[in-house]
């Protein structure tokens, strides 16, 4: 096609002089765009000198009479626009439709492409250098998505540091609320009121081993869990393998023997067992099953405050059994399981206390085995350690609604019968001695001589006012019982004012 080199003009308007076409020439040179006319048969009819250097093209690339097809063409072919973009600006060409878009230029500039139709037909399109405007838009886009982050990260870290805040609460509560604890009774029930509390969208149960340490007896639960009297240690994963165990529907996992046996799971899709452990040693088993609707996210989570929550327990448990542990010792006789008579004197003088303030009364039992010595010197010590812890396991029977049995010292013992006057603490007396006469005694291959006992009763306020008097007043009675005969009752002498 022959090149046109005519002088530019105005389109659509009436001949101008010669000093107006060299000002609308000089006008449209000075302007940042490069600006192209197209006419309505797609031919160029103007352009100015800065599209060569925003489009960076030659002089033989666009001229007055090129192609618009062939001007496309050879922008897709430069990788400018897509041939996509190409065949999409060409329809809009053909409509009259005006159109915008960015093409990225070899040298790595962005031109933005603004066409607008002229009327009669053609179109005229600007070319504007756009790439700081672009890159600066890009900046501040990417600016704005990380402080976006990083105040979404903020707030979520904000979030865990105030779950963690509460969490780290509760746990000081529930460690202030353990450590008051008198007995196990009450940790349990402070377990169960804080465990609903610290994971509230649980239910769960906590056993402790029995003494035998056979079975795991049900100690307490929460939320709507089916508590079991009693579990086997081998029906628990994770008592068999000595960790927690988590069972999830949804991994490789088994159901413990003793969720099976809970009508209620059936829905359950995840739970947590933790094996309860104190200076070592295994008391007792924390099960934890969580809502099934909970998600995921949160049963994750939850699970390190369960284990948190498993440690403090372990530790209230272990403190309280310790304190137990140490309580007995000091205050039982090992041979019977007794009360001693450190004890019995503390408690003496705390009832006799009490009955003087309330007018009440308060009975005293003392008596020994009648001719123990004999077991001794016959049968040796193991089996007169046999009559008293018989005797012990008797005392145990018949008194335990409040009253304090006690082993005074060798073979002598004594009860303290709060609430009691003299008639009724007599009748308790004759009521044990019954009781210690049929106890048989099986010994080697034989039984032991009959077990009888001389018992002597006091009462306050009848017998004295002071620990020491009605001590003193059971004793003697006790003589009186044993000068007697043996295997009797008497009452101390009532004192008169």
């Amino acid at each position: 096609m022959t090149k046109h080199t005519a002088p530019l003009r105005p389109i659509d308007r009436a001949p101008d002089t010669g000093d107006d076409q060299e000002l609308l020439r000089a006008v449209i040179d000075s302007m940042e765009q490069g600006i192209l006319v197209w006419s309505k048969d797609a031919l160029c009819l103007l352009h100015n000198e800065r599209i060569f250097n925003v489009l960076e093209l030659s002089r033989e690339q666009i001229f007055l009479g090129c192609r618009r097809s062939d001007f496309l063409a050879a922008a897709a072919a430069r990788r400018e626009v897509s041939q996509s973009k190409v065949d999409e600006v060409q329809d809009l060409f053909e409509k009259g439709a005006p159109f915008a878009f960015d093409r990225a230029m070899p040298s790595g500039r962005t031109v933005a492409t603004n066409a607008r139709p002229l009327r009669g037909g053609g179109f005229v399109v600007t070319f504007t250098d756009v790439t700081d405007e672009r890159r600066s838009a890009k900046e501040l886009k990417q600016a704005k998505h990380q402080a976006e982050t990083a105040e979404l990260k903020a707030l979520k870290t904000l979030a865990k540091e105030q779950v963690w805040r509460n969490e780290a609460k509760l746990l000081a509560d529930l460690d202030e609320w353990l450590q008051s604890c008198k007995s196990l009774v009450e940790l349990y029930d402070i377990v169960s009121v804080f465990m609903e509390r610290l994971l509230p969208d649980t239910i769960g149960e906590l056993y402790v081993y029995s003494n035998s340490r056979d079975v795991l007896d049900g100690a307490c639960h929460w939320g709507k869990a089916q508590l079991h009297d009693h579990i086997a240690p081998d029906s628990c994963w994770a008592l068999r393998r000595g960790r927690r165990y988590r069972f999830d529907a949804d991994e490789i996992s088994f159901t413990c023997n003793h969720v099976k046996d809970q009508s209620a799971q059936k829905d359950v899709t995840d739970t947590l067992c933790v094996p309860i452990v104190a200076h070592g040693d295994t008391v007792g088993l924390l099960h934890i099953k969580f809502d099934p609707e909970t998600p995921k996210s949160a049963i994750e989570n939850s699970f390190t405050f369960a284990m948190q929550c498993a440690e403090h327990i372990s530790l209230a448990i272990a403190n309280v059994k310790l304190r137990d542990e140490l309580h007995d010792q000091s205050t039982r006789d090992p041979l019977t399981g007794l009360y001693n008579r450190r004890y019995f004197l503390e408690a003496m003088r705390s009832e006799l206390s009490m009955a003087t303030r309330k007018e009440g009364s308060l009975g005293i039992l003392s008596f020994d085995a009648d001719k123990f010595k004999s077991f001794n010197d016959n049968h040796g010590h193991d089996a007169g350690d046999m009559v008293l812890r018989a005797i012990g396991e008797k005392l145990r029977e018949l008194f335990n609604s409040g009253e304090i049995p006690c082993r005074f010292g060798g073979e002598e013992f004594t009860v303290l019968i709060p609430g009691a006057d003299l008639d009724a603490t007599e009748k308790a007396a004759e009521a044990l001695r019954l009781a210690v006469e049929e106890i048989k005694i099986r010994y080697g291959s034989g039984l032991l001589p009959r077990v009888t006992i001389s018992v002597g009763v006091s009462a306050f306020p009848d017998n004295g006012t002071m620990p020491q008097d009605l001590l003193n007043a059971a004793d003697e009675a006790l003589y009186e019982a044993k000068d007697a005969g043996r295997n009797c009752v008497r009452t101390a002498r009532i004192e008169r004012e």
